[in-house]
């Protein structure tokens, strides 16, 4: 491949070890890609070149040194601008942090620095992370490498661009209702949403606290699942900052143990349809896991419908209760699509001590009942979203003869933020005709509570058979 920029990062590592490529050539690679692009995708909010470059130089002579080299030594990688990375903007997307510069890294940063990857910068996201689309008052909207006109989604919306363009090898998300998986699905490469604790949140913005920290976590995204798990085994582990840590140790299944597991599949919940693209995508992709050994068989969990209205309970209007006071005397700094989130916020049941402890409850009931169905089916294969990127701006569209409204087209992913299940995205195939054709459809890949390494062997599995990775048109 010409354009080392498209190397998987793996494939960079194991280069600069060998000195087939070299960290300051792989960085100005980078960084030249970033000069091209970055105008027109609006991916980065924050670069430094210099720093970059003289981190690839150091990075270097420990090659030429033969120094002991991490994992990850010399290759680039970015950040989501909600997550501290020292020296780089920490902003979240809002007028109210605007110019903040992080003073330390957040751990999961460290642990990417000491396995050696270099921070290229930090990415766009929502006001707030509040958004499956990445526009805000402070930098704009970052749109898809796929077609300018359509967003790579939120709130991981610039990291998903950047890497899917080329712009970074692989990097860091966050994900309170899908977003990691959703930009990872609309812009055709892999994201894992880990379960709560696995990954330390600490050194984010906003803080995963109280029923957040139920909900909300960061995890990798990457161009392929190798890199995921790369990635996933560097910043993976316990840190007293994330409420949720526990430490489990690394257990990768061997062949006979994936071989046995049963994958249970569906093309929708009953509820929300999609498009016929995505339904399409999940049958092919439930054939590639049969076509590889597994056992997979049509099977739709029950308690859908009760974990999307919990959801809403604890991201929707809980979200709403925390956000609005901030803005107290400084309404002209709130962006549209905040505005807009806080709208849908105040028009929920306003939530009391006594309906959010019931809700809580209900919850943990519920996630009970759920992992007891998934003693049958570890492994769920479902949509990602009910549509494929959408164009900037919309907010509902009609499937089959039914309007599907914003909230609702998440619902793919928001029950597993609710119930604390890890879930990785990978593309399976893309839009063959239509004003969709050429978009990349990836399909979500579940596994039960603290077996992400589960979840990342059957998406490698089903990486290989489908091979649908494709660089996309504006990169």
């Amino acid at each position: 491949m010409s354009d080392l920029t498209f190397l998987s990062a793996v494939t960079m590592a194991r280069q600069i070890r060998d000195s087939k490529i070299s960290p300051v050539e792989l960085a100005e690679a980078h960084l030249a890609k970033i000069d091209r692009l970055n105008p027109k995708l609006n991916a980065f909010v924050h670069v430094d070149a210099e720093r970059v470059r003289r981190e690839a130089r150091d990075a270097e002579v420990a090659v030429t040194s033969r120094k002991p080299l991490g994992p990850l030594h010399g290759v680039p990688i970015s950040i989501k601008a909600s997550l501290e990375v020292a020296g780089l903007r920490c902003e979240a997307g809002t007028l109210l942090r605007a110019g903040y510069v992080a003073t330390q890294d957040a751990p999961l940063v460290a642990r990417l620095r000491d396995a050696g990857a270099i921070v290229l910068g930090v990415t766009n996201t929502p006001e707030l992370l509040m958004a499956w689309e990445t526009d805000n008052l402070l930098y704009g909207r970052t749109n898809s490498p796929w077609d300018l006109d359509r967003t790579p989604g939120g709130s991981s919306g610039g990291e998903a661009a950047a890497i899917a363009a080329g712009m970074s090898a692989g990097g860091v998300g966050s994900d309170g209702g899908g977003s990691i998986r959703v930009p990872a699905h609309f812009s055709g490469i892999c994201g894992l949403k880990p379960t709560p604790g696995r990954v330390p949140a600490t050194g984010h913005f906003p803080a995963s606290g109280g029923p957040f920290a139920l909900i909300g976590v960061v995890g990798p995204m990457a161009r392929t699942v190798t890199d995921l798990k790369a990635l996933f085994e560097v910043i993976q582990g316990p840190d007293d900052g994330d409420t949720c840590a526990a430490p489990v140790p690394m257990r990768w299944p061997n062949d006979g143990e994936l071989r046995n597991l049963r994958i249970g599949y569906f093309e929708d919940d009953g509820r929300t349809p999609v498009t016929p693209e995505i339904r399409v995508a999940v049958r092919a992709a439930a054939e590639a896991l049969r076509s590889a050994g597994f056992q997979v068989e049509p099977f739709r969990p029950e308690g859908l419908e009760e974990a999307r209205v919990l959801w809403k309970k604890f991201f929707v209007a809980a979200g709403g209760m925390l956000i609005s006071p901030m803005f107290l005397g400084r309404e002209a700094d709130l962006s549209p699509i905040l505005k807009q989130f806080l709208e849908w916020s105040g028009a929920e049941p306003a939530l009391t001590g006594d309906s959010l402890l019931d809700a809580w409850i209900r919850r943990d009931v519920l996630r009970a009942k759920f992992l007891a169905q998934m003693q049958n089916y570890p492994i769920l294969l479902c949509p990602a979203a009910a549509i494929p990127a959408f164009r900037h701006g919309e907010r509902s569209w009609n499937i089959d003869g039914k309007t599907v409204e914003y909230f609702d087209a998440w619902s793919y992913t928001e029950w597993f933020n609710l119930l604390g299940n890890p879930a990785a995205v990978v593309p399976v195939s893309h839009c063959a005709s239509g004003e969709s054709e050429g978009l990349p459809i990836g399909v979500q890949i579940v596994g039960r509570p603290w077996e992400e390494e589960q979840v990342l062997a059957v998406a490698a599995a089903l990486e290989n058979e489908c091979k649908a990775w494709k660089i996309p048109p504006n990169s």
